[in-house]
């Protein structure tokens, strides 16, 4: 008799990560010798700068190497608050500040933390990836607005109000977006705070991780507006602005009760994020040497410009001009039900899988965002790859009929 394998409910609600995927796909072909550019993970290029890593090393000469408090370093949350305070204009207390595993732990952590079973998340298509999946482990209802590509991908006041039921709990954005690179300017956040503040019961999930990639000048977030105080959770970490996505420091900011859930519930399966990855945090955050982010944030933009030229330069494909994040999400639907003669591209995960079998480059299928019309680029590579690839993209694209 056969091995009886019982997965648990929990897991079968959820998928695996699309862009982990493709990465993983990639890293595979690049192993039997095929030149792949990777245009799919969501990783600047750029080291670390080295006086973040010269703080990790002092840490582990000075034998900060013991578990670190559950929330975190005291001294790093106060400067995550002082951040807050001095860059955003936002007044939380070190004590309302929580150092998670990585912004992705901080985003689970909230999720977890308010959601019961039935609770509706409303969550703008297109969204990260991981969104949708960990309201679903959470068994919430994911309640999708859908928008478009005409619209810069941004969700309206309007759109939020009718999607408002009895059982809705929590609004989840990011700005600047992934997928999409969207920015939502003061304006647009007053006027959708305003319809939030109508209903009590109503939290946000604020996720600012992009917000040192801005390309049209001073990051606004929700949480500056009187009418949400002590109901909007701001996430954020030093992945993407610092070049320190392997370290997996990410932070939250919320209203002390939050917090305290968030605490307890990080505290059973997970503990204190790296001592030794708190102190280059809390290099990077508390430095007042931002040339660096400067530079990474204009070399982005420099990419965001040719990618731009690029695809304007192959037809059938429509996109946004992202503003900021390193991303952009055009809309490819013009290529379904089309082939090259010997390979049939019905969909998006079609498309996605003939540009890395015939163009020899990985983006992820817009599915994983919620729009299976679109693909999504990362640009969080060289310029030289990014003309290479669209080179083979357009290439590959024109042999669809």
């Amino acid at each position: 008799m056969g091995k009886v394998e019982k997965v648990s409910d929990r897991l079968n609600r959820i998928s695996v990560s699309q862009t982990l995927e493709m990465a993983k796909r990639s890293r595979e072909l690049r192993e039997k010798g095929v030149d792949i550019i990777d245009l799919s993970i969501g990783q600047p290029d750029f080291k670390t700068p080295s006086h973040i890593k010269e703080a990790a090393k002092r840490a582990i000469e000075n034998d900060v190497t013991f578990y670190s408090p559950v929330p975190g370093f005291k001294e790093l949350r106060q400067a995550v608050a002082n951040k807050f305070k001095y860059e955003n204009g936002l007044n939380f207390e070190a004590n309302q500040i929580v150092i998670s595993n990585g912004a992705k732990q901080a985003i689970a952590n909230v999720i977890l933390s308010l959601i019961s079973a039935g609770d509706e998340i409303l969550v703008p298509v297109p969204y990260w990836v991981s969104y949708g999946e960990i309201i679903n482990l959470a068994d919430g209802k994911n309640v999708f607005i859908k928008t478009d590509v005409e619209d810069d991908y941004k969700v309206s006041p309007q759109q939020i109000r009718e999607a408002i039921t009895e059982k809705t709990r929590l609004f989840i954005f990011s700005s600047p977006s992934n997928p999409a690179g969207s920015v939502y300017s003061r304006d647009e956040l007053r006027a959708i705070a305003e319809v939030l503040a109508e209903h009590e019961k109503i939290y946000v999930i604020s996720d600012e991780i992009y917000e040192h990639i801005n390309f049209i000048g001073k990051h606004e977030s929700i949480a500056q507006f009187e009418c949400l105080k002590d109901r909007v959770i701001v996430i954020n970490g030093v992945s993407k602005g610092y070049a320190m996505t392997g370290w997996r420091v990410g932070y939250m900011a919320a209203p002390q009760w939050v917090t305290d859930l968030c605490i307890k519930l990080q505290g059973q399966y997970t503990s204190g994020a790296s001592s030794i990855s708190q102190m280059a945090a809390l290099e990077a955050i508390s430095s007042e040497d931002n040339i660096y982010t400067l530079g990474m944030n204009a070399a982005f933009k420099r990419r965001r410009d040719l990618i731009i030229e690029l695809i304007s330069d192959i037809k059938g494909i429509r996109t946004n001009i992202p503003q900021g994040a390193f991303y952009v999400f055009p809309d490819i639907s013009e290529f379904f039900n089309k082939s090259n003669g010997y390979i049939m591209v019905k969909n998006d995960s079609d498309l996605a899988l003939y540009l890395l079998n015939e163009a020899h480059v990985a983006v992820v299928p817009g599915n994983a965002f919620g729009d299976p019309s679109c693909v999504r680029f990362s640009y969080a590579t060289s310029r030289e790859k990014i003309s290479l690839a669209f080179e083979r993209i357009k290439f590959a694209l024109e042999k669809l009929k």
